[in-house]
């Protein structure tokens, strides 16, 4: 017997009056209480006043799940929801017949997610005012550990799979879809975020405001998304009409945070150049 990984838990915890809560939800719920709870840490260390981040907290779960949920409708499967528009944002499934049932949000993408977080931050530091580069930082600070708990949740629910290893011996058989042994793409997502999340925990501990605004955030992005680039290349395309393509959707959409978070980590560290000069 070959010594795959086969993995077939059901996706549903339990089913209480026709509610379904799942393992993808506890998982996402879970990584942004820890991010929360380790906000709070920082703005308490910070000396930022303990309602702030209240505040914070309603506008970023919203524009968290908001940018999510319609960059997976509009980049990942228009074709359906063009013709289902009530579901967008409505947790439901439509039948002709008039019916619906209750399915949960299944279906966000983290680019939406990330530009959703950042809009809602900048309303955030608009209304507490909030210097919008520092709260930019504090939840960078935060993004793996979120991140990494999503992607854990994508493994439970055996989806965003990774190719065929072609190995005799390594991958992860997703027996919900099928029996070839995979690369078990949302692991190494999820141990890649857990890791950028402890590095800057670090670098915050040891440096905290010596270096420049921006700093925080413009090297999560980078390092975020170039590693979303790479493992791209592990994982089976999420939609049809990537086939052919010679960067998938994931990939297109990652290149410019790259770019924007390569350019924070420039202005910071020209910033505190400048700022050491001049004293």
């Amino acid at each position: 017997m070959a010594p795959y990984i086969h993995w077939n838990p059901d996706p549903e915890i339990v089913n209480l009056f026709g509610i379904s809560i799942r393992y993808y939800g506890l998982f996402f719920v879970t990584g942004i209480i820890l991010c929360i709870k380790v906000i709070e840490q920082i703005f308490k260390q910070e000396g930022i006043p303990r309602k702030n981040s209240e505040v914070l907290t309603q506008y970023g779960v919203l524009g968290i799940f908001v940018g999510a949920r319609l960059a997976h409708c509009f980049f990942y499967d228009w074709d359906y929801y063009s013709n289902h528009l009530l579901e967008i944002l409505l947790p439901i499934r439509m039948f002709p017949s008039g019916d619906f049932e209750i399915i949960g949000y299944q279906g966000l993408a983290s680019h939406g997610g990330a530009l959703g977080l950042i809009l809602a931050l900048f309303f955030y530091s608009r209304r507490c005012h909030h210097q919008f580069l520092e709260i930019l930082d504090i939840i960078a600070i935060t993004t793996g550990l979120g991140g990494g708990f999503i992607r854990i949740s994508n493994f439970f629910n055996s989806e965003i799979i990774g190719k065929a290893t072609g190995s005799s011996w390594y991958g992860v058989v997703f027996d919900r879809v099928d029996q070839i042994p995979r690369h078990p793409a949302q692991i190494y997502e999820s141990l890649a975020y857990f890791f950028i999340f402890c590095l800057m925990i670090m670098i915050y501990r040891s440096k905290r405001i010596a270096l420049g605004r921006g700093f925080y955030f413009g090297l999560t992005l980078s390092l975020i998304f170039c590693f979303r680039f790479g493992v791209e290349f592990f994982k089976v395309n999420q939609s049809s009409f990537e086939e052919g393509m010679a960067l998938n959707m994931g990939q297109w959409l990652s290149i410019p945070y790259i770019i924007v978070g390569l350019g924070f980590v420039l202005y910071a560290w020209f910033g505190r150049r400048k700022m050491i000069s001049v004293y």
